[in-house]
């Protein structure tokens, strides 16, 4: 795929008149999908494919258009020169961009990672054994992601990764299932079964009596894939430097000043420790963290070539939408094995979903809870909770209520396969709070 893309590219700038330059980006994988329902397979295929986004470039004007690849080299060539003739077409009519930079100066790059998953017949068959007699559900998605890019006058970048996820849930009956998803760069079946295992434990607990709670507030743990539905959601501008000068963040108090979180509170952008390329869809090296709260406080933010322009900025590896794609919470001091122990009295919350911003400037997030959420006593889980819903701020959350984070992280790739299989990522412990606000 590489040196098809680019000879293929070589091609196009043959075709370039004047002064004018093109870049494009690259994506394509080549995975296997595996569908379960009922402790089954209910279908399975393969996808290859691969699609380029072509940008010419003449003086401050720019153009760009995406172009799905069909396989065939001079094919593709003729496709791809047809629609560099259709941005040219458009640069007259096109004003000039300010703001507008590209990489120049950078160095190439390129990462190739081997291939050290096994088939993922062989994959999805651990899982099933390890959930033998399990009302199982879930997705396995598996194989080689392709990212590229190359610049007429600047830098070729090539990412090759080989990952797998499985995510699964084993259901009870109406809202009661527990979810887990195990994912990586090497399976292994003992890791696979172990996580089952654990699950199958917490799926006895939800057969008991489902116990109902009044509204307010509790004594609560929120597991690493709690925490991630909360974090994942200030990458909603919460961290981009756009959206930060304009006043449109979530984080607006924090980045003010106003606020802070609580003093053991890490967020880093690290690239180095996810699935995303470390070069960003123009090109330009990611480096290997981005520090943006250090010690509860803002220290800095995701800035796209464009704001980079626009704020005399240094660009630092985000793409346009300055959206985090391998965010970290760093882990704390309680060990997971004592978090029961520590909760004492109050509600486990595995999952969360349908979360949003219920007042965006206060950064009050509101949402309800999923799947295996249990009442605690003494440290003892008792039974099931009902759904409940929740309204607080990450103030609090992360900031006056937070007692303790886990020493422990999970590693959490999103499942999302529209398109294309994501890479991006997450990696958080788990927080232990001395007051979560529920309303329903």
């Amino acid at each position: 795929m590489r040196d098809q893309f680019y000879r293929i590219f070589d091609g196009l700038c043959a075709q370039l008149q004047g002064g004018e330059r093109l870049r494009a980006e690259y994506a394509g994988e080549e995975s296997d999908f595996v569908r379960l329902n009922q402790g089954r397979v209910r279908q399975a295929g393969h996808v290859s494919q691969g699609a380029v986004v072509l940008e010419l470039v003449d003086g401050q004007r720019h153009a760009a258009a995406e172009c799905n690849l069909g396989g065939d080299p001079a094919q593709d060539l003729a496709q791809l020169g047809s629609l560099v003739q259709d941005l040219r077409q458009r640069l007259p009519l096109l004003p000039d961009d300010p703001h507008m930079l590209l990489p120049e100066g950078v160095a190439a790059s390129e990462e190739l990672a081997d291939d050290r998953l096994p088939p993922a017949a062989e994959a999805v068959d651990a899982l099933l054994r390890a959930a033998d007699g399990l009302d199982l559900v879930g997705i396995h998605a598996q194989g080689a992601i392709h990212r590229g890019y190359a610049g007429s006058r600047g830098p070729r970048h090539w990412y090759r990764s080989h990952s797998f996820a499985t995510d699964f849930c084993l259901y009870h009956q109406a809202d009661k299932a527990v979810k887990a998803t195990y994912a990586g760069f090497d399976f292994d079946a003992e890791q696979l079964a172990a996580q089952v295992s654990e699950a199958r434990e917490r799926l006895a607990i939800l057969t008991r009596p489902a116990k109902r709670i009044q509204p307010g507030s509790y004594r609560v743990y929120l597991a690493p894939a709690a925490v991630a539905e909360l974090v994942g959601l200030l990458g909603w501008d919460g961290f981009g430097v756009r959206a930060q000068r304009t006043h449109a963040s979530p984080l607006h108090r924090l980045v003010q000043g106003e606020a802070q979180l609580h003093s053991t509170v890490n967020i880093d952008e690290h690239f180095a420790g996810g699935l995303a390329p470390r070069f960003s869809e123009d090109g330009f090296l990611r480096p290997e963290r981005v520090p943006l709260v250090q010690g509860g406080r803002h220290v800095g933010a995701l800035v796209s070539p464009r704001s980079a322009r626009e704020f005399g900025l240094e660009a630092n590896g985000c793409d346009s939408d300055e959206a985090p794609c391998s965010l970290e919470l760093a882990g704390g001091s309680l060990p997971r094995a004592e978090v029961l122990a520590a909760l004492g009295t109050g509600v486990w919350i595995s999952n969360l979903w349908y979360t949003n911003f219920s007042d965006r400037t206060a950064c009050r997030i509101t949402g309800m809870t999923r799947f295996a959420t249990c009442w605690v006593e003494d440290g003892q889980v008792v039974a099931p909770l009902d759904v409940m819903r929740f309204d607080e701020t990450l103030y609090r959350m992360l900031g006056s209520e937070l007692e303790a984070l886990t020493v422990e992280q999970d590693f959490l790739p999103s499942t999302d396969t529209y398109y294309q299989r994501s890479t991006d990522s997450l990696r958080v412990p788990g927080a232990l709070l001395k007051g979560f606000v529920f309303t329903l």
